[in-house]
């Protein structure tokens, strides 16, 4: 698949670097910033919050490397359920492909959900008084909106995705240029006593809890490794997509907390009572530009929250459909719409968990939501993708690698470390909601789903394993 058109009836290749760039970016982006910094600044304890940003932005480079390099090799549809069905088909068959689309189609949808959750806290902004059940009706009606838009082509999605890609940039920069204006380094830089003390477990707790949130707010950096095969020139577009996004946000991510911080008290933060705990960005415009600019730029707040949701579900709802193309997940998620070529049943099945994830999230709260879908997607998918990197080069030296990692293993390593910290402190962060149990739980019904699965089908365990190496060959060939 790599460089040559796909089959025919399956994708185009129309996704060209800047496109594929402003997916990216814009997944990443979205509401992420705007709602986590209060989140972020409660884990620390103070504007040594900042910390979480750098050490998720460290996390997204490092794995953003591993994604680069299997990208580049496999540019199928598809992204991790491709990877770790080419790494662990030696082993154990079909089993992580499967629990992979098993675990996406929960955490994926979970993800957008949060997006949609944030839209609403910042509609809040615009109107006060919204309540509970307006809030819900709104946010459900966002969801249906996203789907509807997405029946549709992917060149018509590419020209929607680049002019909200522009949205949320202005949105971003307009409150790092608000903030600037009214900077106060004591605001920013004055840290409460034993901030930065290592020793302290309530320090190392807080990191963990910051670098759960920093990565949820880099996680994006990989959606075009789920649309690899509509991308122009894949082994040259994917990783730089994925290392351009990274970089940018980076940056961005840095202005945007520092900028905040240095104009908002992180004492207003942490009070359930006050704006700017909800809506900080519109209480950062308010305060240095007054009211009538703070509503024009959470306008653009909600078009970024929304275009956030939008390439998510875009790129998410591909996992099944490659998934059930190669009979590893059910066969109803391969049928492409006969005329626009998109996933139908992924779209509809990912958009309505979506809902429901929105419903959780507004009736628990944010950070819980975001604990329990980072928990859900470490093992199968961070963890198992990370040592299918390390597999694949053994088992498939021979394979093209038009990108390889720099300074590898290091990244790996790294990226290992950083999420099984972000796992091993998911429960003592949500005390009483136990995210590491209810994520074992899933995988095990994933397990006993794959039984199921397999027997019915006939593939290993109660069959013969099915060796695939076709983009070696294809490469070979």
């Amino acid at each position: 698949m790599s460089g040559s058109p796909p089959p025919t009836g399956g994708f185009v290749r129309r996704v060209g670097l800047f496109q594929a760039t402003a997916i990216n970016m814009s997944q990443m982006c979205g509401i992420g910033p705007f709602v986590t910094i209060p989140l972020m600044v409660a884990a620390f304890g103070g504007p040594q919050a900042v910390i979480g940003f750098v050490a998720g932005a460290v996390l997204a480079l490092c794995d953003g490397l591993v994604w680069a390099e299997l990208g580049a090799s496999m540019p199928g549809s598809g992204g991790s359920y491709l990877y770790l069905r080419q790494a662990f088909q030696y082993r154990t068959g079909r089993l992580m492909p499967f629990l992979f689309v098993w675990t996406a189609m929960l955490f994926i949808p979970l993800i957008m959900s949060t997006g949609v959750v944030g839209f609403v806290q910042y509609l809040g902004y615009l109107a006060p008084h919204l309540g509970q059940t307006a809030g819900d009706l709104i946010g459900l009606g966002v969801i249906v909106l996203v789907v509807l838009l997405l029946w549709r082509g992917v060149e018509h999605i590419a020209r929607i995705t680049a002019v909200m890609w522009a949205v949320m940039i202005a949105s971003v920069l307009l409150v790092i240029v608000a903030a600037a204006g009214d900077f106060s380094p004591h605001l920013a830089f004055t840290y409460p006593a034993g901030a930065f003390d290592l020793t302290s477990n309530h320090f190392w707790l807080g990191f963990a809890g910051g670098l759960t949130i920093g990565i949820y707010d880099y996680l994006g950096y990989n959606t075009t490794a789920y649309m690899g095969a509509e991308m122009k020139d894949p082994g040259r577009t994917l990783p730089r997509s994925i290392l351009f996004s990274i970089l940018g946000i980076m940056a961005i991510y840095l202005l945007l907390q520092i900028g905040t911080l240095g104009v908002v008290d992180w004492h207003r933060m942490t009070d359930p009572h006050d704006i700017a705990s909800t809506s900080v960005a519109s209480a950062v415009l308010e305060k240095t530009w007054g009211k009538g600019p703070a509503d024009v730029v959470t306008v653009f707040i909600l078009v970024t929250a929304f275009a956030s949701v939008f390439t998510g579900l875009l790129g998410g709802s591909r996992v099944p459909y490659d998934a059930a193309r190669d009979r590893v997940f059910f066969r109803p998620y391969e049928k492409l719409h006969p005329r626009h070529r998109f996933p139908t049943l992924g779209l509809a099945t990912m958009g309505v968990i979506t809902a429901v994830g929105f419903l959780i999230g507004r009736h628990t709260d944010l950070a819980t939501l975001i604990q329990l879908l980072t928990t859900v997607m470490v093992i199968v998918q961070a963890l198992a993708q990370i040592v299918a990197l390390s597999v694949l080069r053994k088992r498939q030296p021979e394979l093209r690698r038009p990108y390889r990692m720099w300074l590898h293993p290091l990244p790996s390593i790294l990226a290992f470390a950083g999420w099984c910290v972000i796992y091993g402190y998911a429960d003592e962060n949500s005390p009483g909601r136990h995210p590491i149990e209810w994520s074992l739980a899933w995988l095990a019904l994933g397990c006993v789903a794959f039984v199921v699965w397999a027997r019915l089908e006939k593939v290993w365990p109660f069959g013969r394993k099915e060796i695939t190496e076709e983009y070696k060959v294809l490469e070979m060939s």
